[in-house]
């Protein structure tokens, strides 16, 4: 069989340059595919010669693949991989010490979903560097080349990520017992957020975005008002509404032992709550390296009980 395609592209290269991408690192590429990484370097070269285009930036930790390697990952990455299997190529290497893992997603989610599900991984070898962030801007390091799985919070645009979606999270209005105490769960169904006048209003962030959203959804108004605290972390909007500090808006996986021990409580209970998705995104290909479908593939599993 020939290793040159009809645009005379060589197979090989094309395989060294899908490990790349996949690895993330020319030195990783090359122990898994079993070549020195110098022959790695030239085939890489070579290949970018042959399209006319860069495929990769290094950097201190790695290579981060362009727009247009992410393209050619796609295009490529199914096709090589059933080539491989057809022609009895054992795509599974000898084992080899394995980089971390690269996690990046939301502080809360991670704290209190991904990492606890990811934990027995350890123990098998598997290791973890997590970064914590908003989504948008996780994406965009992923696009880089710095992460090798994002859990986003938002749907990631074009062909240059793949996305899954994860889990879908739920978002509650809370207060501590001695202020929901004050609001007549009746009257707040049936006249909506008025009767809230008053009650401060404690969130993540100045622009209230988790809050304006519960009020256009459940009530279908605009949300004009200023927080009384602001915070950008969850974990500290609950420590405060728990706390008697005000009302906010939070995922109930987050508040769900507190609402259990009664230390908060749900100011409505709308039969249509505002539901919010989380992706797993990953870069283009079928990830070669067994640690990161490893904890791709635990996350899938336990986010089904979330």
């Amino acid at each position: 069989m020939s290793n040159r395609d009809s645009d005379g592209l060589d197979l090989n290269q094309l395989r060294t340059f899908l490990a790349v991408h996949r690895a993330g690192s020319i030195t990783a590429a090359a122990r898994l595919i079993g070549l020195s990484q110098p022959t790695v370097t030239t085939q890489l070269q070579a290949l970018e010669k042959r399209l006319g285009y860069r495929l990769f930036e290094r950097l201190p930790r790695g290579v981060a693949p362009t727009a247009a390697a992410d393209e050619l990952a796609v295009r490529v990455a199914a096709p090589l991989d059933e080539l491989d299997v057809v022609a009895g190529r054992d795509i599974d290497v000898a084992p080899v010490e394995q980089p971390p893992v690269r996690l990046g997603g939301p502080a809360e989610m991670l704290a209190v979903q991904a990492l606890p599900a990811l934990a027995p991984l350890v123990s098998r070898g598997v290791r973890l560097s997590v970064t914590a962030g908003l989504s948008e801007e996780l994406l965009a390091g992923l696009r880089a080349g710095q992460f090798d799985l994002v859990v986003s919070t938002v749907r990631p645009r074009g062909r240059s990520v793949l996305a899954e979606p994860l889990t879908d999270e739920e978002f509650v209005l809370v207060a501590a017992p001695v202020l929901a105490e004050r609001v007549d769960t009746e009257r707040l169904r049936a006249e909506g957020p008025s009767i809230l006048a008053g009650m401060p209003l404690v969130s993540y962030a100045a622009d209230l975005p988790i809050l304006r959203r519960y009020w256009r959804h459940v009530f279908g108004v605009r949300l004009s008002a200023e927080a009384a605290v602001v915070v950008p972390d969850l974990r500290a909007v609950l420590a405060l509404v728990a706390a008697g500090a005000g009302i906010s808006v939070l995922p109930r996986y987050l508040c769900a032992p507190e609402l259990l021990s009664g230390d908060l409580v749900t100011l409505l209970e709308p039969d249509d709550p505002p539901i919010n998705t989380g992706f797993l995104v990953r870069r283009p290909g079928n990830p070669i390296r067994p640690h990161v479908q490893l904890v791709a593939d635990r996350l899938a599993g336990a986010a089904r009980a979330w």
